[in-house]
């Protein structure tokens, strides 16, 4: 098959088509019209004209096509043939771009190839090589993929994210694949990826070499330097000041700077329809710290529109979480406040041609935003055949619904935005709905109840917010957000987004938690395994700890994926710096020292290494009690603590201990050691072990060991669910511990009873968990509030993170 009649390829004589290679064009401004009345984009036509290969070799095609009856084509067939003028001017290639034969660049590749490789090419031929009529559905492709990643899957999990760029590459080579819609790949990949090993955290974060600093300028001692934070650098750093987000009405500026008098004002907006988690604490740093670091000023307002979510302890448990973790809202308000305002701020955009009473039903609505049968987004939208009405006729319905006369679902008030806008949040969002259901604050007065994607922003606007400091999650929403102030004419808040803080190895989905809760997997909202901030409080974590935490991971746009690890490790170092040491024996046993009188005693005083007291003191005495993991009947030169044949030492007593008698039960098992006390020759053990004073002990009920709740980094990717995934160890709880006396020191000096202040100036309230200690060589505890007359502890985190994790 010969090319079309230009220079730039050979010319080969083909009946029909105009091979007169002398041919000229008048001017290129003609040729430049041409295409651009065939559908070239100014772009498309500026790329062709400057390559004179190109332009010859598309100019013929177009003539071709011209000759063909064909006018005008669509993008992505333009595309085609431009790719195809680089390559051929071959009629048959063009024929399969034009009748659609040919759809993809992989196929017109092999096309030319084949063309190219014989001098008597075959239409049918071609077709064969180039995949013509092969149809690889979605479910296909998904599976290919999967069964593909499946094999490699040990890899995979071994290297994470890492080997993700070379698994997309194989993944295109895979034959199978080859006439797939490759734009599938990624999206089938990724989520594999995700549900098999979770989320990016930060195993997955590539650390760049740091270049050689250059030499430093001399540094000027005389000026102060500001200590860093997550506000002084990144996402908090960039943001406007006060007055400096744009209006659509200039005007509105004056008066909110007149109110504000140029403050930061922003908000935390919670919705009271659960307990706060990990991911919201960063919410409350970011708005309270924010306005607080520029002597602003922070609203606590209740997203409360939704009455049959809300309950009262919802209330509460937030506005305690959030003085827990120091923070004092300027103001507690709630969305409620303004249902009057906002009532006739809808009315207002009935009037002004901006909304319409609807009565589609779910499925209507979704078909209209363009949903398909399998419930992704794609198909053809359109409007509601109830967007045209009146303003008069919207007025009287959007009335009815006020007064309700209709039931729940079969009308709600619509915002008349943009179907053709590519933004999802501009399809005729929903402003009310019908809700027949009372509320905490406004009794039976309303049955209709507005959105958050209506309220949200008017609610701003109304309390002057300054900086509305939302996830990235509602990036999309910032453009119906400052559409709806703008159509109302009312001051414009500027919403910034920035990525939120997630905690892989644990659920936070309320739906989840809940579920665990009532199926009695763990005890309630604040079993010390779940990661909600009552959670946290309860399992003894300083507040001091979460917001040093938060500090460190600093504010981007990006989303934070955090391993419990990682989180525990920073507690750790916290708890290292703020916590007295104490001895406390999980599983004693009794030791009697043979060669002292009965009453025999040495004191001995011993460091707390940190707090509001120094050091305490024991009595080193004829009965002691040791931990029975400090024994052995034997020994090697890997175990330096108590066995037959190897002293060991006890912390601050002067002298080692040495096994003399091994005391058994009829079972066998140890009851009791009786052992010398070496204080005749002085020899340096290989480690000392705590020990306690009989006598001088305090009986522990339980001691809570918690663990992992999930044995994965991602429950939620458990074939058979995330309750399959949870970890039969993730509690274990001891009895019959021992405690030093002194621990009522630590208790009478604790937040319990003494206020203390931090890096955060955070005053604790008075709850249990602030008795907080050491236990040496075991872990850090605290008091759970479950512990009355007698003593229940927590274990916060270990002592060093486990190397099983």
């Amino acid at each position: 098959m010969p090319q079309l009649p230009h220079k730039p390829l050979p010319l080969v004589h083909h009946p029909g088509l105009n091979t007169d290679s002398s041919r000229k064009f008048s001017t290129m401004e003609e040729t430049i019209e041409k295409f651009k009345s065939f559908g070239l984009t100014d772009k498309r036509v500026g790329e062709i004209k400057n390559n004179k290969k190109v332009l010859g070799n598309f100019t013929s095609i177009v003539d071709y096509c011209t000759s063909k009856g064909v006018d005008s084509l669509d993008d992505k067939k333009i595309a085609m043939l431009h790719s195809l003028s680089l390559k051929s001017t071959n009629p048959m290639i063009i024929d399969g771009v034009l009748d659609g034969r040919l759809k993809t660049t992989l196929q017109l590749d092999e096309a030319v190839k084949y063309v190219n490789s014989t001098d008597s090419p075959d239409v049918k031929e071609m077709e064969k090589v180039s995949g013509v009529g092969i149809e690889v559905s979605d479910e296909e492709v998904k599976t290919i993929i999967s069964d593909y990643l499946t094999t490699r899957k040990e890899e995979i999990e071994s290297k994470r994210y890492a080997l993700l760029p070379k698994v997309m590459g194989d993944v295109r080579k895979l034959e199978a694949l080859k006439w797939a819609n490759a734009g599938l790949f990624k999206p089938v990949i990724d989520q594999w990826f995700l549900d098999t090993i979770g989320p990016k955290d930060e195993r997955d974060v590539v650390k760049k070499e740091k270049k050689p600093k250059a030499k430093a300028a001399t540094k000027d001692t005389t000026k102060p330097t500001e200590e860093r934070t997550m506000f002084t650098e990144g996402f908090l750093k960039e943001l406007h000041k006060p007055g400096e987000n744009p209006q659509k009405y200039p005007e509105l500026m004056a008066h909110h700077l007149d109110v504000t008098k140029g403050q930061v004002w922003t908000r935390f907006p919670p919705e009271p329809n659960g307990y706060l988690h990990i991911g919201h604490s960063k919410a409350i740093m970011v708005n309270f710290g924010y306005a607080s670091y520029h002597n602003g000023k922070c609203y606590l307002r209740f997203d409360d529109t939704n009455p049959e979510a809300e309950e009262e302890i919802y209330f509460t448990k937030i506005k305690e979480t959030i003085e827990w973790l120091g923070f004092k809202p300027w103001k507690i308000t709630y969305s409620s406040d303004y249902f009057d305002e906002l009532y006739e701020l809808a009315e207002q955009l009935i009037k002004c041609g901006r909304a319409y009473v609807d009565h589609s039903t779910p499925e209507e609505v979704k078909a209209q935003r363009g949903m398909k049968e399998d419930g992704t987004l794609g198909g053809e939208r359109f409007a509601s055949k109830w967007r045209s009405r009146s303003v008069e006729e919207n007025l009287t319905e959007f009335r009815k619904m006020k007064n309700g006369e209709y039931e729940v679902g079969k009308a709600f008030l619509r915002m008349k935005q943009d179907l053709e806008s590519p933004n999802p949040q501009m399809w005729d969002l929903v402003a009310y709905r019908v809700l027949n259901t009372p509320h905490h604050r406004t009794g039976d007065k309303w049955k209709i109840y507005p959105t958050y994607d209506f309220t949200h922003c008017l609610v701003d606007s109304f309390e002057n917010i300054s900086h509305s400091l939302c996830t990235t999650e509602f990036r999309l929403s910032r453009e119906s957000y400052e559409w709806l102030c703008d159509e109302l004419k009312v001051f414009r808040p500027a919403q910034r987004e920035y990525g939120r803080l997630n905690l892989t190895g644990t659920v936070l989905s309320k739906r989840k938690i809940l579920k665990l809760v009532t199926e009695k997997y763990v005890r309630d909202w604040d079993d010390p395994r779940l990661y909600t901030l009552e959670a946290i409080k309860r399992r003894g974590i300083p507040p001091g700890a979460i917001l040093n935490f938060i500090n460190t991971l600093g504010v981007t746009t990006s989303t934070t994926n955090i391993q419990i690890v990682r989180f525990e490790s920073s507690i750790r170092s916290y708890l290292d710096l703020t916590t007295p040491r104490l001895m406390m024996l999980l599983n004693p046993i009794e030791i009697e020292v043979d060669n002292v009188e009965e009453d025999f005693a040495l004191e001995v005083e011993i460091p707390y290494q940190r707090g509001p007291i120094t050091s305490r003191k024991l009595t080193f005495k004829k009965h002691i009690y040791i931990d029975a993991d400090d024994y052995r009947d034997e020994f090697n030169e890997d175990y330096f603590r108590l066995a037959p044949g190897q002293p060991v030492g006890l912390v601050k007593v002067p002298f080692n201990i040495s096994v003399k008698e091994v005391v058994r039960d009829s079972n066998g098992h140890v009851t009791k050691l009786i052992v010398n006390y070496d204080n005749d020759k002085k020899v340096k053990p290989k480690t000392f072990i705590h020990w306690l004073p009989k006598g001088e002990v305090k009986s522990i009920k339980e001691v809570r060991i918690y663990n992992q709740l999930f044995n994965s980094e991602n429950p939620s990717a458990h074939p058979t669910g995330f309750l399959d995934d949870i970890n039969p160890e993730s509690e274990i709880v001891l009895k019959n511990a021992l405690i030093e006396n002194n621990f009522d020191d630590i208790k009478a000096k604790s937040p319990l009873n003494i206020k203390t202040g931090g890096k955060f100036d955070i005053d604790e309230a008075g709850g249990k968990e602030t008795v907080r200690f050491q236990a040496m060589r075991t872990g850090y505890f605290c008091l759970d509030k479950d512990s009355e007359d007698e003593l229940i502890f927590n274990r916060i985190v270990t002592l060093k993170e486990d190397s099983n994790k």
